[in-house]
């Protein structure tokens, strides 16, 4: 084997060591999502204190006795985001009445441009209630790294770093959590409305 088939065998071996790591860590290779462990509980999730749509502090104590579906993104994602929080609605929508259980909650990781009053504007197009959330750099982070989220800016033109016509690379992942918080599920952006609204179900 020559040292270039060398180099890209290792790396390849890399890669999916660490595509397995992460698919682990969110669950993946568990039949109902739950991290494999001794409590079968993924240490996912945690207290944050951010900004809603409304200009108001928002601590996540206060959805306590609901269940929350939780999604990080921001407002001018082209694609990704706007489908995840659809397929949110959606499911939402299929559960009818029981839906009031579930308080569904989109979580910027573009403080810089997704200020209180654009995302009043952006949750106005997904399902009723949605509360948009947002925060400085720091309380973002924080937040962030307690739901495991990856996010970094990818500049469109890496000699201005300070344009706004920047996207936002980030994990796209629909957190699921209990009445207490606690991480239950967690569902892909591709995930189909009506199978995430089953596994919603049997839970509330």
């Amino acid at each position: 084997m020559n040292l270039t088939a060398f180099r890209t065998a290792s790396l390849a071996a890399i890669a999916i060591l660490a595509a397995v790591l992460i698919a682990w860590q969110f669950g993946l290779f568990s039949p109902d999502g739950r991290r494999v462990g001794s409590s079968g509980i993924a240490k996912i999730g945690g207290p944050f204190e951010l900004i809603d749509h409304n200009g108001k502090s928002r601590k996540s104590a206060e959805f306590r006795g609901k269940f929350m579906l939780i999604y990080f993104g921001y407002s001018c994602c082209p694609d990704v985001c706007p489908t995840a929080l659809q397929i949110m609605s959606t499911a939402l929508q299929t559960l009818g009445d029981r839906a009031k259980a579930v308080q569904p909650i989109f979580i910027t990781v573009d403080p810089k441009r997704d200020t209180p009053a654009h995302l009043k504007e952006y949750v106005q197009n997904f399902y009723p209630g949605m509360i948009g959330l947002t925060g400085d750099e720091k309380l973002i982070k924080d937040a962030a790294k307690k739901y495991r989220i990856y996010y970094a800016k990818a500049l469109q033109d890496k000699s201005k770093p300070d344009a706004d016509d920047y996207l936002m690379d980030h994990s796209s992942i629909v957190f699921f959590m209990d009445q207490k918080g606690k991480y239950v599920t967690h569902f892909s952006h591709q995930t189909n409305a009506d199978a995430m609204a089953k596994v919603i179900a049997k839970e509330i």
